[in-house]
Parts: C-alpha cells; structure tokens; sequence
C-alpha cells in the first residue's frame, strides 16, 4: 500500500493492488488509515518506551492505558491479574485506579522480577494493592496459587502480557480463562506483531506466531468467548475504531 498526502490540496491518496483512491485528508477513512501508520511507525520507534505512571516505567500505548480504564470503571473488577511485570508500571497503574474505585486489587506475575523492581512496586504507594508472583506463568504450581487467590464471588479481569508467542499465550489463555467471571475479559495483549513482520524490529514469523492468531484458536475452542473491541465510554465523533497495540485482543466471557 502506498499513501501520499497533499496538504494543500487537503488530500489523502491510497494505492493498494493498482486501485487509487483519493480521500478527503479531513475525513474519518483517512484518519484510520493515517492512525495505523502512526501506530506501526510509533512502535518500531519504541514510542510506548517513553512513559510511567506514578514513577514506574509504563511500556504501552496511552490509548490502551485509556481503554483498559474504561473497561475497568464498568466491570469494578475486585481482582485484575495481569501476566509479565517489567517495570511494574502497569501493575501500579491498575492498582490505583482500584484504588480511586475504592475496591480491587492485583496480581502481578513474572518468570523474573529482578530485585530492583520488585523493592519499587512493593514500597510503592500502590505496593499494599499488589501481590507480586515470580514463576513461569504457566507452570502448574503458579498457575494453581493464582488462582487460590481468587475469592468465591470475585469479579476477576486477566490481561496476557508476558511471552507473546502464539503458543504461550494460547497456554496462558487455557490456564486462566476459568477465573474470568461472565461480563469479564481476557486480554491477549500486543496482538499488532501480526501486522510488522515487515518492520525493522519485526520478525517474519509474527505473520503467524502472534497474541491475536492465538486468541482466534482459543475464541473456536471456547464459544462462551468472544472477541470483541469493548464499547467506548463516550464517542462525539464518527470514529469508531482503537489506536492500539492490541488488535483482537479483548475477549469477552458471555457465558
């Protein structure tokens, strides 16, 4: 696909297949098509690698930040557990937003926590909220102590963020997919590998061995899921679609 911009004719040209299509540059089509450039650009360029929440390094794209908060102000889950720690931003970012719910807390799940951030989410404001889980999160014993710290009755929220091969996350979608609660998500995070086998930090086999291939495998096994981009909160313009990293992400227990 090619896309040229003429700002003073205040067009957007796309060239696809040897069909032209000339655009308003002031148009919803031409904001997607430009928003998915600027995504895939922005994640080559390691744009997500420049935030933190609360002084903890964030590695994600602010719109998801924004979206998983709206999903989270409608559920109220009571336990959010999330594979893959890093910095522990995000771990502290949804424990304070359960802390502004008033109810909530999180689970926070590594193969590795290195010592120096484990010390920083545990004396952290936010830390009391957090329970901190170092083991492959697919091993037997993790996944058995995860989830007998799931009260009878909880409301409960699972966001996959750690090894994102195609069959891991298809492992770690089979391990916890039972704690999600009808209503409830699991999230197959950083599904946008699928789309930049072709960019210089992406590998060609992401074209299959991807977060989004493995949620569409586990949504044919599992029809009490489905996928689907959760509805947004409020929306005055003619929009409609993510500016995300995690495309096919979100899936939905209806049953």
């Amino acid at each position: 696909m090619k896309l040229t911009i003429d700002t003073e004719q205040k067009t957007l040209v796309r060239e696809a297949n040897g069909v032209s299509e000339t655009l308003p540059l002031y148009s919803d089509h031409a904001f997607d098509l430009l928003a998915e450039q600027w995504v895939h650009v922005g994640w080559n360029q390691k744009y997500s690698y420049t935030f933190s929440w609360m002084g903890r390094p964030i590695i994600q794209l602010p719109e998801d930040m924004v979206r998983t908060q709206e999903v989270l102000h409608r559920i109220q889950p009571d336990v959010i557990v999330e594979t893959g720690v890093a910095h522990g931003g995000s771990l502290v970012y949804y424990a304070s937003l359960c802390r502004m719910l008033g109810k909530g807390r999180v689970i926070g799940i590594d193969i590795e926590i290195r010592p120096q951030n484990r010390a920083a989410i545990e004396s952290h404001p936010m830390g009391r909220d957090i329970t901190l889980i170092e083991g492959s999160s697919t091993s037997p014993e993790i996944v058995q102590k995860v989830h007998g710290l799931i009260r009878p009755g909880e409301t409960v929220l699972v966001l996959l963020d750690s090894n994102h091969t195609k069959q891991h996350v298809l492992d770690e979608l089979e391990a916890y997919h039972d704690l999600v609660t009808p209503g409830s998500y699991i999230v197959a995070t950083d599904g946008i590998m699928k789309d930049l086998s072709g960019a210089p930090r992406g590998h060609r086999d992401w074209t299959w061995d991807n977060p989004t291939d493995a949620a569409i495998e586990f949504a044919a096994r599992h029809p009490q899921f489905v996928i689907e981009q959760p509805q947004w909160a409020f929306n005055e313009s003619g929009l409609s679609r993510n500016l995300t990293h995690w495309p096919g992400a979100w899936l939905r227990r209806v049953s």
